[in-house]
């Protein structure tokens, strides 16, 4: 599933829209897990309806106040808005831990034809080898609710994480001393790589 996704940036649908971009980024939010591709746009009478479906779907697997621990699912936006601005309306009301590629990125036209999708909405369920599971849940998870996810975790064979090693732990504890370095260096590269997005797409203008 990792490298579906490897030397891509995927932003987290949250006030900072904290990028995922490094290996270990990735890993973390990636491996193991059921992967969901939305194919949607805000504009889409067909993805208005059926959204907010996927949004209680997707919140009731993963939200601590439904569940003890959150589901080994994770999504990510591949928006057929028309407009960037079009694109964030729509995500300010979905999930927080929702994923979603760059506006400009144009990966997503490979996802597109990779996956067949000639339309909206589409959902693409993925094991974490990045075989498919289904090429489009939307129907499934109408009808199923949150049922269906236990098929899909069946299919994808997950390993259940929820205990560490003791050798985990050793290896956490021995990353732990330079991973507050780390951090900061990409959240500085960040910061720098958002603040030229943001000159470019608004230049500041002469009154």
């Amino acid at each position: 599933m990792v490298s579906l996704f490897t030397g891509k940036i995927l932003i987290t649908n949250n006030k900072d829209c904290d990028e995922v971009d490094t290996e270990r980024e990735l890993n973390q939010r990636l491996d193991n897990k059921v992967m969901l591709l939305y194919f949607g746009s805000g504009e889409c009478t067909r993805c208005q309806e059926f959204s907010p479906v996927l949004k209680d779907f997707f919140v009731r697997l993963t939200d601590e106040f439904y569940v003890e621990r959150a589901s080994q699912l994770v999504l990510v936006y591949v928006s057929q808005d028309e407009t960037e601005e079009k694109q964030e309306k729509f995500l300010k009301t979905m999930p927080k831990r929702w994923l979603f590629l760059p506006f400009q990125d144009e990966f997503k036209r490979e996802l597109e034809l990779r996956f067949a999708v000639s339309d909206t909405p589409v959902v693409v369920v993925l094991k974490p080898s990045g075989e498919v599971i289904a090429g489009n849940a939307v129907e499934e998870i109408r009808c199923l609710g949150t049922a269906c996810f236990r098929n899909w975790q069946e299919a994808a064979e997950l390993v259940d994480r929820s205990f560490l090693l003791a050798e985990d732990f050793d290896d956490l504890a021995k990353r732990s001393i330079t991973d507050p370095i780390r951090r900061l260096k990409y959240k500085l590269d960040k910061k720098t790589r958002k603040k030229e997005r943001e000159e470019v797409l608004c230049p500041d203008m002469e009154l």
